[in-house]
């Protein structure tokens, strides 16, 4: 392809992409008047891109080469994925400036571990990974959160469920100060391993999403705490208040293992054993997916 036809076929890609998105999942607000355009208009990827409208406008004309910056914000404005963001960075003639992948590690459950979960019995429990990804949960958790087998692996991260799982964050009775400090968890995180292509992402997706992620996250407030209290409210039992501890790994990995508790004899506790009895029949008449224990 000769320079004026990589330029056309970018614009092209462009405009077909911002097509696909809806707009309300990008996090922009509803407006009165009607839409003309399918999917994202040009001022929407602009904004979302935070580069002005003009320059924008002559990127989908062809009138301009797009630096490598700005070609990094557009893959995550667009939401593209690794297949589209390598045909982004050819068509605009930058494929050296293509980010460099690090695969992703498979983060493993030791079979301890998993014993552990499944022995907790009534007591909900979560193994945690790096960036908050829910990588194990015994059925207790199930029954109080959600059915994690359901969720693709990519999604299945804790802070991600609190922000965009309508159920979670209803669960949720004080959902802005525990999603507060799950940010804050995330951000200490990446202090430690601030160059994790991974956690960017998931970093940049929830702030395009969510203007409380966003404004949380840009207060650059770090939480290592690993107890504290967490307060339900559940559509089969009612109110819960939970204590929340968290226990590192001793071998450094990354990974913690989260158990919620109530005091023998509480409401809180006959609410969890209410729910684990609602939820054994049909988890011993279904074969255990991933992760439930």
């Amino acid at each position: 392809m000769n320079a004026h036809s990589d330029a056309r076929t970018l614009g092209a890609f462009l405009k077909a992409r911002r097509a696909e998105l809806d707009p309300r999942a990008c996090g922009l607000p509803e407006t009165d008047s009607a839409r003309r355009v399918v999917g994202l208009r040009r001022e929407e990827v602009a904004l979302l891109a935070a580069i002005s409208v003009d320059y924008y406008t002559r990127l989908e004309q062809g009138r301009v080469r797009a630096s490598a910056a700005v070609l990094d914000t557009l893959s995550r404005a667009l939401r593209l994925d690794e297949d589209q963001q390598s045909y982004l960075y050819e068509v605009a003639g930058r494929t050296d400036d293509l980010p460099r992948r690090t695969r992703r590690p498979v983060q493993r459950v030791r079979p301890a571990m998993r014993r552990l979960l499944a022995q907790l019995g009534e007591t909900p429990a979560l193994v945690l990974g790096k960036r908050l990804d829910v990588l194990a949960w015994n059925r207790a958790a199930v029954a109080l959160y959600t059915d994690f087998a359901a969720i693709p692996t990519a999604e299945r991260n804790y802070l991600r469920l609190m922000f965009t799982d309508p159920a979670i964050r209803g669960l949720h009775r004080e959902w802005a100060h525990d999603a507060r400090d799950a940010v804050a968890a995330l951000r200490m995180e990446a202090g430690a391993d601030p160059d994790n292509p991974e956690l960017a992402r998931l970093v940049g997706d929830l702030t395009l999403r969510d203007a409380d992620f966003s404004a949380w996250w840009a207060e650059h407030r770090v939480n290592s705490a690993t107890y504290g209290t967490k307060h339900y409210r559940h559509p089969l039992v009612g109110d819960l208040t939970l204590d929340c501890d968290t226990w590192s790994g001793s071998d450094a990995d990354g990974q913690r293992l989260m158990v919620l508790t109530a005091e023998t004899g509480s409401p809180s506790h006959d609410a969890l054993r209410i729910l684990a009895s609602a939820t054994a029949l049909r988890a011993d008449a279904e074969p255990a997916g991933v992760g439930i224990l």
